[in-house]
């Protein structure tokens, strides 16, 4: 069963034509690791499946669990079950992150975690940040682990990540990619994660390696080796070879 599907997409951003005819889709329990160059759509095309303001859409429709959200806003997504996090987590100043960890469960402030909650927010290594404003003073590796496990706790059928890799040490990455494979595998929900770097594959087990370039949605199987042939070819001859083969075609 699809998730998501995307047919025909096409997206202007402040009048200029970003994505154009874009269709791919994702099954449940399935991952995509989406790859492509810098200025090549690939927040525009998260942006608009969550449906944020400034994202004009030209033609095309999105699919999600059967129902046609194209027109659906952010909020009303949000209910249905898709979340977005960003490269750059923002400060929010007079919120405390237990504060806001306990909104995404549903919880009042003054209710207590469960155990198996705070066994997570131990994992996370976000115990002591808990009476702390909201990414004030994090690190990199900081926000991005605070931010993911927003994510988590709100239980979403659909996660669409912006390089969450990015910004964020060895050790960082393997703690929340894993735990994030975790998620995936327990709950049976699907993501869309954008990266430049390889090192998140050796966590997450995704089924296509995606490339989004000059607007255009290719997907291959086997991602580290697409995410190889892009190391050795870049982008463009990495999809003309693929083309050209037509190995490995979704």
């Amino acid at each position: 069963m699809n998730i998501l599907e995307v047919k025909g997409l096409s997206v202007k951003v402040e009048n200029k034509l970003i994505l154009k005819d874009v269709a791919f889709s994702l099954k449940s329990r399935e991952s995509h690791i989406l790859f492509g160059p810098n200025g090549s759509g690939k927040t525009t095309l998260i942006s608009t499946l969550m449906g944020l303001p400034s994202y004009e859409v030209v033609s095309g429709k999105i699919i999600f669990m059967g129902t046609d959200i194209t027109d659906k806003s952010v909020e009303e997504r949000a209910r249905l079950g898709m979340v977005v996090s960003f490269q750059n987590p923002p400060e929010i100043t007079g919120v405390k992150l237990g504060d806001l960890l306990k909104l995404c469960l549903g919880k009042n402030p003054a209710d207590d975690f469960s155990k198996e909650e705070q066994a997570l927010i131990d994992a996370f290594r976000l115990t002591e940040f808990l009476n702390r404003d909201i990414n004030v003073g994090f690190s990199g590796g900081e926000r991005k682990r605070s931010e993911i496990l927003q994510l988590i706790f709100l239980k979403p059928k659909l996660l669409l990540l912006d390089e969450p890799d990015s910004g964020v040490d060895i050790e960082s990455l393997k703690l929340i990619a894993t735990e994030l494979q975790r998620y995936l595998e327990a709950s049976g929900s699907s993501a869309l994660i954008i990266t430049h770097k390889g090192d998140i594959l050796d966590y997450i087990k995704a089924k296509y390696g995606c490339i989004l370039l000059e607007g255009q949605f290719h997907c291959f199987t086997n991602p580290t080796r697409i995410y190889e042939d892009i190391k050795k070819l870049g982008y463009e001859e990495c999809v003309a070879c693929r083309v050209r083969t037509t190995e490995g075609w979704k």
